[in-house]
């Protein structure tokens, strides 16, 4: 299950860019540098609620893991998971191939960005409010917005075939974004934008490995956690006929 985290760890710039106005943006008490902050004492609150933060966006990435890690069960019960694996894998090369063409097919129906318009007036909402559990909740409302590497890290957990796994896969990928974002949280604008926008030309090298990863599982090769043996169980048809 190293791939999630990898993934999540590479994708943490891109969060940072997409997600870090949210993050700098935390009702939290920021040092500026990381000199002030070795002279000074390190602020207890601050450091638990950039935690609680992260850990609000990990929990809804671990819930959307469960959801679509069921969808992905419901394919190996008629015998299609590798079928799934596969087509995962392609849809990814598709959007790397043909992104613009993608997006124009692809558009927010109204209800979908009337949503996404109350999720982001309730955050506007509890940027205000002081309570620590406002924190977490900015984190899993934030889990929520539309984010192109978390619909990549999504396609993995249907691909695993089991709402367990795909939890799991969905919370290593939101770890692995963590320390990144954390770090956004903690001291505000640390990454500078030169860096963000060098990191983003990684991205699409790292889709297109996920995606061939996702197509060889799918082709049952037998090897060892590139494309292994998948042992496919069909259920026994009841016979209504006594």
């Amino acid at each position: 299950m190293f791939v999630p985290f990898i993934l999540g760890l590479v994708s943490s710039l891109h969060c940072v860019g997409m997600c870090g106005p949210i993050a700098m943006m935390l009702p939290l008490k920021r040092s500026n540098s990381l000199d002030t902050v070795a002279s000074q004492r390190p602020q207890v609150s601050q450091f638990l609620g950039a935690i609680l933060y992260n850990l609000g966006r990990v929990t809804t990435y671990a819930v959307f893991g469960l959801a679509f890690g069921m969808i992905g069960k419901s394919f190996e019960w008629f015998g299609w998971q590798q079928h799934l694996s596969i087509a995962m894998g392609a849809l990814i090369l598709i959007m790397l191939l043909a992104p613009g063409n993608f997006k124009k097919k692809n558009e927010l129906s109204a209800g979908i960005t009337q949503f996404m318009g109350r999720v982001r007036q309730k955050l506007g909402k509890l940027m205000f409010n002081g309570h620590p559990g406002s924190l977490y909740a900015i984190g899993v409302l934030n889990g929520l917005l539309p984010c192109g590497m978390v619909y990549v890290a999504l396609a993995g957990a249907v691909a695993s075939g089991d709402a367990v796994q795909g939890s799991a896969f969905m919370a290593l990928f939101g770890l692995g974004t963590l320390p990144a974002m954390w770090a956004v949280s903690y001291f505000g604008n640390m990454v500078k934008p030169t860096l963000r926008m060098q990191a983003r030309k990684l991205f699409p090298a790292f889709m297109a490995v996920m995606a061939i990863l996702l197509i060889l599982r799918g082709l049952n090769l037998d090897i060892p956690f590139v494309s292994p043996a998948l042992h496919l169980s069909h259920s026994t048809p009841i016979d209504c006929h006594d």
